[in-house]
C-alpha cells in the first residue's frame, strides 16, 4: 500500500466574516426568507400529513430553522452537508426545490429520489447533500467518510455532519471523533440540541452536561452557540470551518436551539408544557429574532410582508405539484438497488 502524505492545503478562507452586529444586512435578509421558507414548508407538510397524503415517518423542523441556514453562510461550493431524519429544512437550505422535497415526502415520481426515499431518505449530490439517514447516528460515521475523502484528496473541502443531541450518545460518534482527531480531519460536528428525543429530555438522557466537550478526551475544541440566533450561527460555523480548511479540524459545535413541534408526527410531546413551548416561541423565535433585526436596520415591512406573501406562493405551488406528480412506475422497485464499479 502506498504511503498516506499528509495532505497539501490551499489555504482557503472562509466567506466575508459577519460585522459586529450579526451578519450584514443583505445576508442577514437572505437568511430571513430561507428561514421563512422552511417553516412554511414544515408547516405545509404537516397539513399533509394530517391528510393522509404523506405516509410514514416525518419530523419537522419547524423552531430549529436558524441552525442550517447560519451553517450554510460558512459554506462554499462542493462542501458537503449530510444529516439525520430531521431533513427537510437542511434540503432547503442547501438550494433543493420545494416541489422535489414535497413530492418526495408523498411519494411521487417527481420527488427527489423518484418517490422512493420519503420524508428521511433524500439526496442531492448536485448540492452537496448527503442525505438525510433513519438510523440514530448513522450519519456521523458517513459525515466523516466524507472529510476523511476531502482529506485524502486535499481538495479543500469541507463535510457539515449534523446529528442531534440524543444520536450524541451513540458510540459509532465517538469512532467517528477518535478518527476525525486522529487524522484532523475537515469535518465539522454539529450536535443540534433541541432538548428533548422522542420524549426524553437531554439533561434524562446523558450525564454530560455540555455536550460540546464531549470531544475533549481527543482534543477536538468546541463551543456552545445560541441555536436561536441565525447570526450567531454563522458566526461560530465561519470560524470552525476555517479551522477545517487550514488543517485545523476537526471542530465540534452544539447549536442550543429548539423545536416547536414534537419527536415526530406520532408524537404528542406531553413530556413538556405548552407554557414553556410558548414562552420559546415569543421570546427566543428565530425568524421573528431576525425580522426585529430587519426592521431596525431599516427594511422596510412591507418588503418583508411581501417576501412572506412570494414564500406562501411558493410552498403553494410545491404542494400543489406533489399531488398531481404522477406514482412511480412498479418497475422503480428495481432500479438503484445496484451500483456496478
Amino acid at each position: 500500500m502506498a504511503e498516506t502524505k499528509e495532505p497539501r492545503r490551499r489555504g482557503k478562507t472562509t466567506e466575508t466574516a459577519p460585522s459586529p452586529g450579526g451578519l450584514p444586512t443583505p445576508e442577514l435578509l437572505k437568511a430571513w426568507r430561507d428561514m421563512v421558507l422552511i417553516r412554511r414548508f414544515e408547516e405545509r407538510a404537516g397539513q399533509l400529513y394530517g391528510m393522509g397524503l404523506i405516509g410514514g415517518f416525518c419530523h419537522l423542523y419547524i423552531g430549529q430553522e436558524a441552525v442550517v441556514v447560519g451553517c450554510m453562510t460558512a459554506l462554499g461550493q462542493g462542501d458537503q452537508i449530510i444529516t439525520s431524519y430531521r431533513d427537510h429544512g437542511h434540503m432547503l437550505a442547501a438550494g433543493m426545490e420545494p416541489r422535489g422535497v414535497m413530492a418526495e415526502l408523498t411519494g411521487r415520481a417527481g420527488g427527489y429520489s423518484r418517490g422512493k426515499g420519503g420524508s428521511m431518505h433524500m439526496f442531492s449530490a448536485e448540492k452537496g447533500f448527503f442525505g438525510g439517514h433513519g438510523i440514530v447516528g448513522a450519519q456521523v460515521s458517513i459525515g466523516t467518510g466524507l472529510a476523511f475523502a476531502n482529506w485524502y484528496r486535499a481538495n479543500d473541502r469541507v463535510s457539515l455532519t449534523f446529528f442531534g443531541e440524543g444520536a450524541s450518545n451513540q458510540g459509532q460518534v465517538y469512532e467517528s471523533f477518535n478518527l476525525a482527531a486522529l487524522l484532523k480531519l475537515p469535518v465539522v460536528f454539529v450536535i443540534e440540541n433541541n432538548r428533548y428525543g422522542m420524549g426524553t429530555s437531554v439533561d434524562r438522557a446523558t450525564a454530560s452536561k455540555d455536550l460540546s466537550k464531549n470531544g475533549a478526551p481527543w482534543g477536538i475544541v468546541g463551543s456552545q452557540v445560541d441555536g436561536m440566533d441565525v447570526s450567531a450561527v454563522s458566526a461560530a460555523t465561519r470560524e470552525a470551518v476555517a479551522a477545517c480548511r487550514a488543517g485545523n479540524g476537526p471542530r465540534l459545535l452544539e447549536m442550543m436551539t429548539y423545536r416547536y413541534r414534537g419527536h415526530s408526527m406520532s408524537d404528542p410531546a406531553k413530556y413538556r408544557t405548552r407554557e414553556e413551548v410558548q414562552k420559546m416561541r415569543a421570546e427566543h423565535d428565530c425568524i421573528e429574532g431576525a425580522h426585529q433585526a430587519l426592521l431596525a436596520r431599516g427594511v422596510a415591512e412591507e418588503e418583508l410582508k411581501k417576501a412572506e406573501e412570494e414564500i406562501r406562493a411558493r410552498i403553494q405551488d410545491a404542494a400543489e405539484f406533489a399531488q398531481s406528480s404522477p406514482e412511480p412506475e412498479a418497475a422503480e422497485l428495481y432500479t438503484d438497488v445496484l451500483v456496478e464499479g
